[in-house]
C-alpha cells in the first residue's frame, strides 16, 4: 500500500486542525481517510463538505444505511480499508 505524508494531530493548525476537530467531533475519532488530505488543506475542506453532502443530505432519496452499504461495497470491490 501507498504511504502518504500526513500532518499529525498535535502539528494541526488553521485548517487542518479545525477539519480535525470536526471529524472527532463528528465520528468521535479522526480516520486516516480524512488525514490523507492534510498536505492540502484546501482539498481537505472541499472532501469533506463533499462527503457530508453525499453521504448525509437529507434530500437524498437514499437511507443512511443505504448510503453506507453503497459505500462499503465500492469500498470492497475497490479492495479498499476505508
Amino acid at each position: 500500500m501507498a504511504w502518504i505524508q500526513t500532518v499529525d494531530e498535535a502539528d494541526a493548525t488553521g485548517i487542518v486542525k479545525a477539519e480535525y476537530d470536526a471529524a472527532i467531533a463528528r465520528a468521535g475519532e479522526l480516520y486516516n481517510i480524512v488525514k490523507l488530505f492534510s498536505a492540502r488543506p484546501k482539498s481537505m475542506r472541499a472532501f469533506v463538505e463533499l462527503y457530508k453532502v453525499v453521504m448525509h443530505d437529507e434530500d437524498c432519496p437514499l437511507s443512511q444505511i443505504q448510503r453506507e452499504m453503497i459505500a462499503t461495497v465500492v469500498s470492497k470491490v475497490n479492495e479498499c480499508d476505508y
